[in-house]
């Protein structure tokens, strides 16, 4: 299961929003908070490595990393079509 913390800790390691990552609600836009394209990229392989999952290209768009809970919900959806 996928927690906001895990994603939390994530965010943590990325420079942009490190400062901030633990003050980011559920549904706060990350974008607006300081997450830029390459920012979304190390995130994007940061989730792939501490999941160990491949975001199929569906999954690669700005919503789907745009909050804390887009990013949840994508992950746990990716690991559902990975076990299933």
């Amino acid at each position: 299961m996928v927690t906001s913390n895990d994603i939390r800790t994530i965010l943590g390691s990325n420079e942009a929003l490190a400062p901030v990552a633990q003050q980011i609600a559920e549904d706060d836009s990350l974008f607006d908070r300081g997450l830029d394209s390459f920012g979304s990229v190390q995130l994007m392989l940061a989730l792939e490595e501490r999941f160990g999952i491949e975001f199929p290209d569906e999954f690669l768009t700005r919503r789907s990393f745009s909050t804390i809970r887009a990013i949840r919900e994508t992950v746990s959806a990716v690991l559902q079509s990975v076990a299933a």
